[in-house]
């Protein structure tokens, strides 16, 4: 996730205006951030006929290519050129306080005197959006300052001080800079990250999924275009291999997703060192300690889960595939490495040294498709590899970090020497002749899979179980 793109807010429409002749000119206008970036004039009309038509054709230009369903005759609104403000004529001394209706009993009201449109409001958007603000309870803060901040970034998401303009263009008069700074200082002065948690909470428990008896947590990160750190953006490890300046952003929501805690971290701070300071969190502001809490793998380390585990809460945590071969041993050598489809095996393994050891249960799902997919993303890998070996294709250059000042490509005088690799004692791999059938298929060490048992040399295939169709 990053803040590098920022949503731009295009309208378009069509407006009619009162040109120097009198006449009426029907235009189609694109505005952007409340300038005017494209008009396209239809054209002028001096007759109600002609200006029908002209929006009838400004319509079509401004829904081009949108097609439209057959509900037959549609009634129109009736259209005049006396709608439109005429500029042209003087005007009177006076406005009447009450205007006469038209002898035909329909249409609008004239007016004596021009007009002048001072603003334009989106009221029905902004109506919703504070509608949908009290309902989540978070008018128990107060501030329509930090409420208009709120909304208006929703609108657009842009800085706090550009959001005073995003609230302009929609009709909303809204607070000045001043006023937004000194309601960013009362954030933190009043908390207002516990009120809204608080009644994010409050709103989760109406729900069917908010009885808050599991709770899901993730961490991700935002970085920032801006070359010095500080105490808080700083250079850390990034999953899109930014060396940016980032931060910390972990979210706790409830099983329908929605949000219940979001804490801010250093943008250098490990994923796994945040989880422990957002449950404490939320513990002491709502006083619940019977939880199920699900993470990723990214979580998963000895000293947070007795952390989690001596809170009171339950935990439900991924693991690496790469542990499964160490945690299923016993039963590969017990019941073999046939898996089916679907198949759920359990397991146990001590995590952590010492006094902090403990055995934690593995639950293992086998699916096939997963395993054809990781198939072919490692024989793609060694493909590469030994094109890149025999000369047939250039190894990628890549970018390291270096400090916070940049990054430089990868070059092979700059690395460190490694070590020759060395197959660990016991394991043998075969490769097939090229000339074989299957020189393409799968060239690992051979492993489990749905449909095929893997058996040592000399030993005869153990029977399929019912059901299931034997080999080829």
């Amino acid at each position: 996730m990053g803040l590098d793109s920022v949503r731009t807010v295009v309208s378009r429409f069509v407006r009619k205006v009162r040109t120097s002749s009198g006449a009426v000119a029907v235009q189609v206008v694109t505005k952007a951030h409340g300038e005017i970036v494209e008009l396209e004039h239809v054209g002028s009309a001096r007759t109600d006929a002609d200006l029908a038509l002209l929006l009838r054709a400004a319509r079509e230009r401004l829904h081009r290519g949108q097609g439209e369903l057959d509900f037959g005759p549609l009634q129109e609104a009736r259209v005049t050129i006396d709608d439109v403000a005429d500029w042209t004529r003087a005007p009177a001394a006076e406005l009447p306080l009450a205007a006469s209706a038209p002898a035909d009993g329909g249409g609008r009201r004239p007016l004596v005197a021009g007009g002048r449109v001072v603003r334009t409001a989106s009221l029905l958007l902004w109506n919703v959006l504070a509608e949908a603000y009290e309902r989540l309870g978070f008018d128990v803060i107060g501030d329509e300052a930090f409420k208009d901040l709120v909304l208006g970034r929703i609108i657009e998401p842009t800085s706090k001080a550009d959001t005073l303009r995003v609230l302009g263009d929609i009709g909303v008069e809204g607070p000045s800079l001043r006023t937004v700074f000194r309601a960013l200082a009362r954030c933190i002065e009043r908390d207002y990250r516990g009120s809204v948690a608080t009644a994010c909470l409050a709103h989760s428990a109406k729900t069917p999924a908010g009885q808050v008896s599991l709770v899901l947590y993730d961490c991700t990160t935002l970085y920032f275009e801006i070359e010095n750190e500080d105490q808080l953006r700083k250079v850390g490890m990034s999953k899109e291999r930014r060396v940016d300046p980032q931060i910390q952003i972990g979210l706790m929501v409830d099983a329908a997703g929605f949000p219940l805690e979001v804490h801010c971290f250093e943008g250098n701070k490990a994923e796994t060192r945040t989880l422990i300071p957002v449950l404490q969190a939320f513990q002491e502001r709502h006083g619940l300690h019977e939880m199920v809490v699900v993470a990723d793998a990214g979580m998963l380390s000895a000293a947070n889960l007795n952390a989690v585990e001596d809170a009171g809460f339950s935990f439900i945590v991924g693991s690496r595939i790469s542990k499964a071969p160490y945690d299923l041993a016993e039963h590969f050598k017990r019941r073999g490495d046939y898996f089916a489809d679907g198949q759920i095996l359990e397991s146990s393994r001590v995590m952590g040294t010492g006094k902090a050891a403990r055995t934690r249960r593995i639950v293992y799902q086998y699916s096939f498709k997963r395993r054809s997919r990781d198939d072919r993303a490692i024989n793609a890998m060694i493909d590469r590899a030994e094109k890149i070996t025999s000369g047939q294709a250039a190894m990628r250059k890549r970018a390291v970090p270096q400090g916070h000042r940049g990054y430089q490509a990868d070059r092979p005088e700059a690395r460190r020497p490694r070590p020759a690799a060395r197959r660990p004692e016991g394991l043998r791999q075969q490769h097939p002749p090229r000339h074989h059938d299957r020189c393409r298929g799968d060239r690992r060490l051979s492993r489990p899979v749905a449909g095929r048992a893997v058996v040592p040399n000399g030993q005869d295939r153990p029977p399929c179980p019912a059901g299931v169709p034997s080999p080829a």
